[in-house]
């Protein structure tokens, strides 16, 4: 059973920057599938080229490396312990990290699946 996404962005009123001390501005927002939770964070701080998703509580965690914002030629590479996961959780990986890099806002997409069990699909070369 699917559980709400609920994410926190810079932008985002949900976001308290005194909670953890200072914010990192490269860090977009974090999000949950029910079970872990994932921090967004940015390239650079000004026309980033690419995002990092990493487990919440180790940032050493990779998850998934989008690259290619600028160019638009997308490819997502996947962190070791994360390739192994089924392909419909990583297209809502992909789909949840892609919002809340560009606003801070999920939704919730296995609720209301579509027809690649996602709302909305960005296609990611590997």
């Amino acid at each position: 059973m699917s559980r709400p996404i609920v994410a926190h962005s810079p932008d985002n009123p949900n976001h308290d920057p005194r909670s953890g001390g200072p914010a990192d501005p490269l860090v977009r927002g974090t999000f949950s599938d029910g079970h872990s939770s994932f921090t967004v964070r940015a390239s650079s701080a000004a026309s980033p080229d690419s995002f990092q998703v990493a487990a919440s509580g180790n940032p050493a965690d990779l998850v998934l490396i989008v690259s290619g914002l600028n160019t638009g030629h997308l490819h997502a590479t996947w962190g070791s312990g994360w390739r192994a996961f089924a392909p419909d959780w990583k297209v809502w990986i992909e789909d949840a990290a892609f919002k809340v890099f560009y606003n801070g806002h999920t939704i919730d997409n296995r609720s209301n699946p579509g027809p690649l069990g996602s709302g909305s699909v960005r296609h990611c070369d590997g």
